[in-house]
C-alpha cells in the first residue's frame, strides 16, 4: 500500500496528488532561492540603468529602498507559501483564498500573470548572460571585436536549450546541483567587494558626496526630470529581488516544505539586499569617470573590473558570475515549468492535461520543460528588432510577477474569514497585528507604484525604438487570455481542481493486484 509522508499528507489534504520526490534539504531549498535571484550577476546585467538614467546616487539609494519594500513582499508571500506548499505557488493559493465564485477568474489572471512573469524571467536572464559572455570577448581582444544582434540572439538560444536539457534530469540530480549554488553566488560577490577594494587606490576611491548625495545624481534620460530618472534605478532592484515564489513552485519537492519553503525565501530575501547593497556601494565608490562608463563591453559592471583589475583579473572573476547567471536560469526554467506543469494540471491549458504529465523515469515534468525553453526563446527575438525594446522584458519580468503576488495577498486580507476561504496559516506568520498588516500593505502599494514606473521609456524623444514595451505586453497578453477565457476557457478550466482521483485509480489498482497474488497463492 502507498505510505505518505507527513509533507505528502499534507499535499493530499490540499487535493494534489503526491508526484514528484521530494529530494531538496535545507540546505538546498535556501541555496535554490538564493539562485533566483542571482545576486551578483543580476547587478551585473541590470547595472547600466540606474547608473546612466538617475546617476550612481540611484544605484545605492534605490537598491537599498527598493530592498526593504522587497522584505515586505517576501515576507507576505513567504506567509501565504508556508499555508499552501503546493508547485502551483501564489497561483493556487490566489484561487483558495477566493469565494468559489471568482475562483476561476482570479485563477486565471493570477496564472497567466505568474506564467508571463516567469518566462519573461528565464528569457531576460538568458539574453543577459548571452550579453555578458560577449562583453568578455570583447575586453578578451581590447575592443577589436563587434557583437552583432545576430549573435546574441543565437547564443541567448543556445544557451537556453542547454538549460533545457539540464532541467530534464532526476529531481536528486538538480537538488545536488542547487545545493552549491549558493557558494558561487555569494562567493563570487564578497570576492569582487573585497578585490575591488583592494585594488582601487584611495585617491581614485569617489567621494561620499558622489555615492551617497547630491553629486552622484546625473540625469542622463533625455529629458525627464530628475526624480523620475532616480527612480528609474528601482529596475535594478526589482528584477532582481523578483520570482520570490521560484522557491514555492518546488514545494513539492521539498522535505519539510511549509517550513523550509518559506524560511528560505525569508532569508534569500534579506541576505540578498543587505549584500547587493554593499556591492553597489563599492561598485560605484571603484566606478572611476562616469563618461568613460559603459565602455567598449557595453557593460559598466565589467568595465569597473577592468578598469581596477586589468584584463586578466577581471575576466577570471567574471567567470563566477557568469556562473551565477547561469544557475539563475537553472533554477527559473525549473520553476517555470512546475508552474505550467500545474496550471496544465488544472485544465488552464487546451491542452486536455499534455503538459501536465510527470516522467515516470525522471520525476520530472519533461513536457512543459520542453514548452518553456522553446516559448522562452520568443522574447529575446525583440532583440533582432531593436536592443532598447528588448530591454522591455526585464520591467516586464518585474511587473508581471509582482503584480501576481500581490493579488493573492489582497485576496487573503479580504476574505480570510469568508465561509469558503477560512484561511488557516501555515508555521510562518506574521499575525493578524500591526506587523503583518503593515506588511501586506506597504508591498501593495509599492507594486503598483513600480508598475507605474517601469511602464515609462527610460529615454526621451520616444521612438519605435526606444518605446517601452512591458506595460503593451503584460495588458495585451492579459487582454488576450480573457478574451480566450470567454471564447473556450471557461469550458475546461475551473480554477485549481483536485486530482486525487488519480489516488483512488492506484489504490484500486493496488488492491486488485493484491487480490491476484492472493488468489495465485492459493
Amino acid at each position: 500500500m502507498t505510505v505518505f509522508s507527513d509533507d505528502d499528507k499534507e499535499l493530499v489534504a490540499l487535493g494534489y496528488v503526491p508526484s514528484f520526490k521530494r529530494e531538496f534539504s535545507n540546505l538546498a531549498t535556501i541555496s535554490f532561492a538564493f539562485s533566483i535571484m542571482g545576486l551578483c550577476s543580476s547587478i551585473a546585467t541590470t547595472l547600466n540603468t540606474p547608473l546612466l538614467t538617475g546617476g550612481p546616487s540611484s544605484v545605492v539609494w534605490c537598491w537599498i529602498l527598493g530592498a526593504s519594500m522587497c522584505l515586505a513582499l517576501g515576507s507576505s508571500i513567504a506567509e501565504i507559501v508556508s499555508a499552501y506548499p503546493t508547485s502551483g505557488g501564489m497561483y493556487t493559493a490566489s484561487a483558495r483564498l477566493t469565494p468559489k465564485k471568482y475562483r476561476a477568474r482570479v485563477g486565471w489572471l493570477v496564472g497567466w500573470l505568474n506564467i508571463l512573469g516567469q518566462i519573461a524571467g528565464v528569457s531576460s536572464t538568458e539574453f543577459g548572460l548571452a550579453n555578458m559572455i560577449w562583453a568578455a570577448v570583447v575586453i578578451g581582444k581590447d575592443g577589436n571585436y563587434e557583437v552583432t544582434q545576430a549573435k546574441t540572439v543565437w547564443l541567448f538560444a543556445v544557451l537556453l536549450v542547454v538549460h533545457g536539457a539540464l532541467n530534464c534530469l532526476g529531481t536528486r540530480l538538480l537538488a545536488r546541483m542547487s545545493s552549491g549554488f549558493v557558494f558561487v553566488n555569494l562567493g563570487a560577490t564578497i570576492l569582487i567587494i573585497i578585490v575591488l577594494l583592494a585594488t582601487t587606490p584611495r585617491s581614485e576611491m569617489h567621494a561620499a558626496g558622489y555615492v551617497f548625495g547630491s553629486q552622484g545624481i546625473v540625469n542622463q534620460t533625455g529629458g525627464w526630470n530628475n526624480g523620475l530618472a532616480f527612480v528609474f534605478g528601482l529596475l535594478s532592484v526589482q528584477w532582481t529581488m523578483t520570482d520570490y515564489d521560484a522557491t514555492a513552485h518546488i514545494c513539492e519537492e521539498v522535505r519539510r516544505a511549509a517550513y523550509a519553503a518559506p524560511s528560505a525565501i525569508f532569508i534569500a530575501v534579506i541576505g540578498t539586499g543587505l549584500l547587493g547593497w554593499l556591492l553597489n556601494i563599492v561598485i560605484v565608490l571603484c566606478s572611476g569617470p562616469l563618461a568613460d562608463l559603459p565602455g567598449a563591453s557595453g557593460s559598466a559592471f565589467l568595465q569597473v573590473m577592468y578598469l581596477r583589475m586589468g584584463k586578466a583579473g577581471s575576466l577570471i572573476l567574471w567567470v563566477p558570475v557568469c556562473f551565477t547567471a547561469f544557475f539563475v536560469v537553472q533554477t527559473a526554467l525549473q520553476a517555470t515549468s512546475r508552474t505550467v506543469y500545474a496550471f496544465s494540471r488544472d485544465h488552464g491549458l487546451p491542452d486536455k492535461g499534455f503538459f501536465g504529465y510527470n516522467s515516470k523515469i525522471t520525476q520530472t515534468p519533461l513536457r512543459s520543460i520542453v514548452l518553456c525553453t522553446l516559448v522562452s526563446i520568443i522574447p529575446g527575438l525583440l532583440d533582432l528588432a531593436s536592443p532598447i525594446a528588448a530591454n522591455a522584458i526585464f520591467a516586464l519580468t518585474a511587473m508581471a510577477l509582482d503584480l501576481s503576488y500581490i493579488i493573492p495577498i489582497f485576496l487573503r486580507r479580504v476574505f480570510a474569514n469568508h465561509p469558503d476561504v477560512m484561511f488557516k496559516p501555515g508555521p510562518f506568520y506574521m499575525g493578524g497585528g500591526i506587523l503583518g498588516w503593515t506588511a501586506n500593505c506597504l508591498c501593495i502599494t509599492w507594486t503598483l507604484f513600480v508598475c507605474v514606473i517601469f511602464s515609462f521609456p527610460t529615454t526621451l524623444p520616444v521612438t519605435p525604438e526606444t518605446m517601452n514595451y512591458a506595460s503593451v505586453i503584460t495588458v495585451g497578453v492579459m487582454v488576450l487570455a480573457f478574451a480566450w477565457y470567454i471564447i473556450d476557457g471557461h469550458r475546461h478550466y475551473h480554477g485549481p481542481q483536485s486530482n486525487l482521483h488519480q489516488l483512488d485509480q492506484s489504490f484500486g489498482q493496488e488492491k486488485e493486484e493484491i487480490s491476484q497474488q492472493d488468489s495465485e497463492d492459493v
